[in-house]
């Protein structure tokens, strides 16, 4: 595979003293939309369409833009839905080339996994608000152009900050064995133990440059991960970007930065211990804030971004089989909701049986700016791919950013597919042949690689 006319060539490594004059800086942009929604719009993350009266913090579409002025950008833009879907992205992504000039390919368009917002897809048993998705394609370019206007800025000169962080009490790997072998998802159970890992790494990725004033040095632009799925808010029955964007929205004052968060591998890890959104709003800041204190300057000889297609299957399945899975479990551990529960199951497989083993493409991506490589996966990837690809990553910090540019559902690993679950359910949330996540994590690997050796090569 060759990659060389995908590579931005950025110029030579960033000093390590500031100076607005000096050749080799970056340029960084950076702006936030708010996505209006109302209550008549249905809330997605749930079996049944879920309603909310009323909203705290924002919804909102973050873009931030890195320059190499003359020679390239790329824009990272991470918005406040359950889920990306190219049908989405796609038109923005047109739109943004056509008033910006960055290329698609140098564009990645990430979900936070917030369950508290309007339904972008069509998903379990409600479809897809297209007034919602509307306003989600405006902000996408509506960000994007904003932090591109904003490279044109006198203090717009920057450096990339890195620090590797932690938060290990908001989460936990929530795929957990009970004592008559089903794996928990809902209803009171008796755990026997987790069937997988938790990842509390919490990547911070700051843009710093001159200040406006004597004031010093300032923050630019945040971007900061972490991995555990995105439900709760401070107020119940509320729109919310949750407990990762509220965190986000709270730190951008005191820095006067814009922030923005990336949602990691978290398709088998939820907020199992019950911190409270307020709490794990105030560990999150924490959290960003002892980062960005650490966070050591990068070398940023180049910036790259690829995209590459990824091809797979609907997998097969026996109706049967799969609709004992989903009563087994909802009849014993949710009764009050197990016909309506079974209902829906029963209706998405129905639309997705024409299909089986049937070829689909999506994509993946790979942003690399100096030696800090950003992996895009299109799906709710499982914890344990995303600690694999960066195991095997040659680039010295790699931050895995799930449910980017698309979403073709959960991608449990084929032990997880053994052990079952509601993650491993057939439906519209889970439809991918067993070994997909397999192969795009290898996929991944290999495109960090070829990457590195393009940039070698140069």
């Amino acid at each position: 595979m060759k990659l060389t006319s995908s590579i931005l060539i950025l110029g030579a490594m960033i000093s390590l003293a500031y100076s607005a004059s000096r050749a080799s800086e970056l340029r960084v942009g950076a702006a936030a939309v708010n996505l209006a929604a109302d209550d008549s719009m249905v809330i997605t993350g749930g079996i049944q369409p879920g309603r909310a009266k009323g909203q705290e913090g924002e919804l909102r579409a973050t873009a931030v833009v890195v320059e190499k002025p003359g020679q390239g950008k790329v824009a990272i833009v991470s918005c406040d839905v359950l889920l990306v879907t190219a049908r989405d992205v796609q038109p923005a992504l047109k739109e943004i080339e056509k008033q910006t000039g960055i290329a698609p390919d140098h564009v990645m368009v990430s979900a936070t996994h917030t369950h508290h917002a309007p339904s972008t897809a069509r998903f379990h048993g409600y479809d897809r608000d297209e007034k919602f998705c509307r306003t989600l394609r405006e902000g996408i370019v509506r960000a994007v152009v904003e932090a591109n206007k904003r490279l044109s800025d006198k203090d717009a000169a920057a450096d990339l900050l890195f620090h590797l962080g932690e938060e290990n009490t908001i989460g936990g790997n929530s795929r957990r064995l009970l004592d008559d072998g089903q794996i928990w998802w809902i209803g009171r159970a008796n755990f026997v133990k987790p069937t997988g890992p938790f990842d509390p790494q919490l990547p911070v990725i700051g843009f710093r440059g001159p200040g406006k004033d004597a004031s010093g040095d300032q923050w630019r632009a945040v971007l900061y991960g972490h991995s555990t799925h995105t439900i709760g808010t401070r107020r119940g029955g509320v729109r919310s970007p949750s407990f990762y964007g509220l965190a986000a929205q709270e730190l951008e004052e005191p820095l006067g930065a814009t922030v923005g968060f990336l949602e990691g591998a978290s398709g088998s890890t939820h907020n199992i211990g019950g911190v409270l959104t307020d709490e794990a709003v105030r560990r999150l800041k924490v959290a960003v804030n002892q980062s960005l204190r650490k966070a050591e300057r990068q070398r940023v000889a180049r910036v790259v971004s690829v995209k590459q297609p990824f091809r797979f299957t609907v997998r097969k399945f026996d109706e049967e089989t799969e609709d004992a899975k989903v009563e087994r479990y909802c009849r014993k551990y949710d009764p009050r909701g197990a016909d309506s529960t079974v209902g829906v199951f029963r209706t998405m497989r129905k639309m997705l049986a024409p299909d089986q083993g049937k070829e689909r493409q999506t994509v993946i991506q790979a942003i690399v700016l100096g030696d800090v490589a950003l992996v895009g996966v299109p799906a709710e990837f499982f914890t344990v791919f995303g600690l694999e690809i960066k195991k095997r990553s040659p680039f010295k910090h790699t931050v895995i950013v799930e449910l980017a540019n698309d979403a073709i559902g959960y991608l449990p690993d084929r032990e997880a597919h053994k052990l079952g679950g509601y993650q491993t359910w057939m439906g519209l949330h889970s439809f991918a042949e067993i070994g997909t996540g397999e192969r795009m994590a290898d996929e991944a690997v290999k495109l960090l690689e070829e990457i590195q050796r393009e940039m070698k090569d140069e």
